[in-house]
């Protein structure tokens, strides 16, 4: 199946919409030009409703189509990263400190696309539900979102969303059964001694000495107490102490981290083991440590039934589909979404660009097309049985 020659037109002017939300990043919950810029497009493609302020920032747009029961929800986060661009690029950054470095930019422009063709055709039974999220990296947006009664006021029965990949080809796409990205959950263990001059270590209780033990000792929880045949990464993230000077030793050392796993019960070993090796560890060196332990976003899981439709119209389209790729652990709260109605998640590849989260990533405008002709397709053919 050709890209439909309406949405190979518009393309273009999309991906000039793109880079306008690219020059102009908001962070979580700030989305507030961004918000406006998505409002106005929905208005004046004709969407029959329009309606801002959910989950703070959030924009939800209404089109309606043949008559029928049917509602689909659509979603793309729309929040930058507070990362400091390095790309070059004409549209690059003007803002300081922040930049799309995960694609949100190319997210929110092919849904904006999608929705300008859908308003114009509306070859599709039932309703589909533009959801623009807030606050995807780290801020609870889809939470918030569906704490402001999303699925209820709009009555939507399913939900997709679709991410770019780096290292997939340009207009690939890749979906799974089950989970697809993973949980995620952070960690501070606050290791607490006796400091005091660098030169008398025997007058002092080394916190520093102490945290690095419970860095070491924390690795044998994947090694030895998770199953092998289960997927968990604990990772220490950065480690601070109340000095920053060369010949004092610190009272107090806080380490932060965070946990990734695919299944729920891992959470609750790595929190009772990592508890107690911070706890034991630090007592065998005469200090005593605590730990505040929070669980951010669940596993993305996909629905199969599903995940097989949204296969379907992704071979229809680029007639290349990945059904196999095995799951990844960085975490989506798009998971949020999928506990509260089936539905699926879904890569595209971005080509040979810099990876997620990087300062010279930058979404690729050529796959822009195919991830609108995949949404109006969803909308067009993607019914569930």
């Amino acid at each position: 199946m050709p890209i439909k020659n309406r949405i190979a037109d518009i393309a273009p002017e999309v991906a000039e919409w793109r880079r306008d939300i690219h020059m102009h990043p908001e962070t979580r919950f700030e989305e507030h030009r961004t918000g406006a810029f998505v409002a106005e497009k929905l208005k004046e493609f004709g969407c029959d409703e329009v309606v801002t302020g959910v989950g703070q920032t959030g924009v939800v747009g209404v089109i309606r189509g043949r008559p029928s029961d049917r509602v689909i929800g659509f979603r793309a986060d729309m929040d930058a990263l507070p990362i400091m661009e390095a790309t070059g690029a004409d549209h690059a950054s003007i803002t300081p400190g922040k930049m799309h470095a995960c694609g949100h930019d190319g997210h929110t422009a092919m849904l904006l696309g999608a929705a300008r063709y859908l308003a114009e055709t509306r070859n599709f039974d039932g309703t589909v539900i533009l959801i623009f999220q807030p606050a995807e990296e780290g801020g609870g947006g889809a939470r918030a979102m569906i704490a402001d009664g999303l699925m209820e006021r709009f009555g939507i029965q399913e939900v997709y969303g679709m991410h770019n990949w780096p290292g997939l080809p340009a207009g690939q796409f890749a979906v799974r059964d089950g989970p697809q990205m993973g949980a995620v959950d952070f960690f501070n263990i606050t290791v607490r001694g006796r400091g005091g001059h660098a030169a008398l270590p025997h007058l002092t209780v080394d916190t520093s000495v102490a945290a690095s033990a419970i860095v070491m000792a924390a690795q044998s929880i994947a090694s030895r107490n998770v199953d092998p045949l289960k997927t968990v990464v604990l990772s220490i993230g950065g480690l601070r102490s109340d000095t920053d000077t060369f010949n004092v030793i610190p009272d107090t050392v806080t380490l932060k981290g965070t946990v990734r796993y695919l299944e729920p019960e891992v959470q609750a070993l790595v929190i009772d083991r990592l508890t107690a090796i911070a706890e034991t560890t630090a007592q065998a060196y005469g200090a005593t440590a605590t730990i505040d332990y929070t669980k951010q976003v669940n596993a993305t899981i996909n629905d199969p039934e599903a995940a097989a439709r949204a296969a379907e119209i992704a071979r229809a389209v680029s007639g290349d589909v990945i059904r196999d790729m095995p799951p990844v652990m960085p975490g989506e709260d798009f998971s949020d979404m999928l506990n509260a109605v089936p539905g699926a998640y879904m890569f595209i590849g971005n080509g040979d660009s810099a990876d997620l989260h990087h300062p010279k990533y930058d979404f690729n405008d050529d796959i822009i097309a195919t991830g609108m002709s995949w949404y109006a397709e969803m909308a067009e053919q993607g019914a569930r049985a």
